[in-house]
Parts: structure tokens; sequence; C-alpha cells
């Protein structure tokens, strides 16, 4: 019998309430949040729907992680509500402003990007800021204070502003083989059971299971 950690606690270390299982804080049904995925904060794990910045409900976009991702402090979600006319004469919103502005937007409609999608075992560090619409590959890692503005391969490595690839994690041949394997899919039994391998690099035996 295993001793696993709960994925229905908020707060999994003990004494510590700085570290939460996402999924169990959230509020907004338009984020989805997967198994295990962690959210640390230096101050308050209710900030993290705080920096899901302009997420109205009119916009319909949804913020969609996967399991097991790491989320650092500071992280934010920029959603599409943050979108302004740009091919027009103004990039202004009058229409918000309502009175004689209230129909600026008849028969017209602010940019969308989609739905911003996070992948499984993705590590988003300290401070980096995710604009709307980006999907984010399994497996990557995307560095401290990065601003992503666009779709980030499965298992590389981006930094900086406008976030630049930094490297891969792995050869083509082993990204490959994790993204057939999708080990965050298994059943949590065998994920445990297999605890040792999934924190090595031994991608032969990883074949094998």
């Amino acid at each position: 019998m295993f001793n696993i950690p709960d994925k229905n606690n908020p707060f999994p270390l003990n004494g510590y309430n700085k570290l939460c299982f996402l999924k169990n804080i959230i509020q907004n049904p338009n984020i989805i949040v997967g198994d295990y995925t962690y959210y640390d904060d230096f101050d308050d794990v209710e900030n993290f729907e705080k920096n899901v910045k302009y997420h109205f409900d009119f916009t319909g976009d949804k913020l969609i992680i996967g399991k097991f991702c790491m989320l650092a402090s500071g992280v934010k979600f920029i959603m599409n509500g943050a979108n302004h006319l740009t091919e027009a004469i103004s990039a202004y919103p009058f229409a918000i402003f309502g009175h004689d502005w209230q129909d600026a937007m008849e028969g017209k409609s602010y940019p969308t990007k989609g739905d911003t999608v996070i992948g499984n075992d993705v590590w988003i560090g300290h401070n980096a800021t995710i604009m709307a619409g980006v999907t984010i590959g399994d497996g990557a890692i995307i560095a401290t204070n990065a601003t992503v503005t666009r779709d980030v391969a499965p298992y590389t490595i981006v930094g900086g502003n406008p976030a630049q690839l930094i490297r891969k994690r792995f050869s083509n041949e082993v990204i490959d083989l994790l993204l057939e394997k999708q080990w965050w899919h298994w059943d949590i039994a065998k994920i445990t059971q297999n605890i040792q391998l999934l924190t090595s690099n031994d991608f032969d035996k990883l074949k094998t299971i």
C-alpha cells in the first residue's frame, strides 16, 4: 500500500500554507487545473487568481493547466480581455465607458487569441508572464522574468522578453519518447512505483515501461 500525497488536500506540506495543489483553491470555472500541479507564493496562494489578469466572463477564454506543473510566485497570465483594436484608426476602448460611446463596437469585436494552454510537467519560473492564447508544450521550462508571447515547444527552455529558445532539454529522440510515454497520465500507483525512474535520466529503462 502506497502512502501517496492527497491530491485533494489544498496544502500538502504540513505546516506550510504558501504552497498549494492549485486545483483545490481555484474558484473561476474558466481556470482548469490538473492534478498535483502546485503553486508556491511568497505571500498568499490566493494571489494566483489575482495574477490571471483581464480574465472577463464575457470573453469566454479559458486558462488550462495540465498535471504536475510547477508554478512559482508571481507568475502572471494576461488573458484576452486585455486586447485592443490594433488595426483600427484608434486602439482606445471607447465602448467600455458607455454613454454616447456605448455603440462604438457595434458590428465589431475585440481580437482574441483563444485559450491559454499549459501542458503537463511544465515549470514556470518566478515572475514570468504568459500572454493570451499561448500554448506551452509538455515538459517545457519558462525562465524567471520571461515574457512568453508565442507558443513554446515541448521540452524546451525559454527565457527573456520576449521569450526566446535557450535550448532543448533533450535530444529529439528522447523528447519523442517522453511524449509517447506521457507518464503524467499513468495511474498514481504506477507513478509512485516508478518514482526513482522519473527522477533519473535512464531513458533506456523508460522505454521498457
